[in-house]
């Protein structure tokens, strides 16, 4: 394997950083997620990059930086910096828009993760280097690129389908077939070469996008573009800021216990004042 390159490193950088930050900083968090109302009503675009950047939890964020250590250290070489950053962030915007157009009518649809730009990643090595190997963690093992990426797709199903995760399944579909696609533009030969992988993993993934488009019942998949019936109320609004001011609160208690309470910004102390008052009230 070739040795990650330098937006390689840049990228993973920036998502251990800005994740870090989102798994102690819950208004930040808040802030730059993937968050449907926020996109189309108050046309907060930067969100579906922003997203992109941020990841649930460790587990998340650990595994979609491994995947995209595996596969793209040789891509970006094959490709150099530039067309490979272009395939990141083409396959991480198309991913999100997809996501925007399945959940539309769900203003309170909000999702976070780097896997649409790493299933990209992913489906544009398997186009380059379809006898590229996945190493299975400290194991002596390994299965094709090509059903890595279809076992992949196969868990973005499930996740559509569980829609209990905040990860944002659906920007998988299009972050996978955008960056296949995006790489066979930039290496044409790569189609005739390795058609055979290429098919073997572009047509599954574009009949889930067609079931989960126009059939998702036949996925047992609930339907995307069905509005949601229950509405949030004045009483969910006030429970949701609630817990994420709690949520908060109990932050910024944590950041004293452990550095001191000297060590909270001129902002935090403003926050802290705010919460110790609202919750003397309760």
């Amino acid at each position: 394997m070739a040795e990650i390159g330098p937006i390689g490193v840049l990228i993973i950088i920036i998502n251990f950083i800005s994740s870090y930050k989102g798994f102690n900083d819950w208004q930040f968090f808040n802030q730059f997620k993937f968050q449907i109302g926020d996109i189309l009503i108050k046309k907060d675009y930067k969100r579906l990059i922003t997203s992109g950047f941020l990841h649930v939890d460790w587990t998340h964020l650990l595994f979609n930086m491994f995947s995209f250590y595996s596969f793209g250290a040789n891509l970006e070489h094959q490709l150099g910096s530039f067309y490979f950053a272009l395939v990141y962030f083409i396959s991480l915007l198309s991913g999100n828009l997809f996501a925007l157009l399945i959940h539309k009518n769900h203003n309170k649809y909000s999702a976070v993760g780097a896997s649409g730009a790493v299933c990209g990643i992913i489906f544009a090595s398997i186009a380059l280097f379809p006898n590229i190997g996945m190493g299975i963690l400290f194991l002596p093992l390994s299965i094709p690129g090509w059903l890595f990426g279809l076992l992949y797709i196969s868990y973005t199903i499930y996740g559509i389908k569980a829609n209990n995760d905040n990860i944002g399944h659906e920007a998988h579909l299009g972050g996978a077939v955008i960056g296949m696609l995006t790489a066979i533009i930039i290496k044409p030969s790569s189609l005739i070469q390795n058609y055979i992988p290429i098919l073997l993993s572009l047509v599954p993934t574009l009949i889930f996008i067609f079931f989960v488009l126009t059939k998702p019942h036949l996925l047992f998949v609930d339907n995307p573009f069905k509005t949601q019936k229950k509405q949030q109320t004045k009483d969910d609004q006030y429970n949701e800021e609630r817990a994420l001011n709690k949520k908060e609160f109990n932050l910024l208690l944590e950041k004293i216990h452990k550095k001191g309470i000297d060590k909270l910004t001129a902002k935090e102390r403003k926050k802290l004042d705010e919460y110790s008052k609202i919750n003397s009230k309760e």
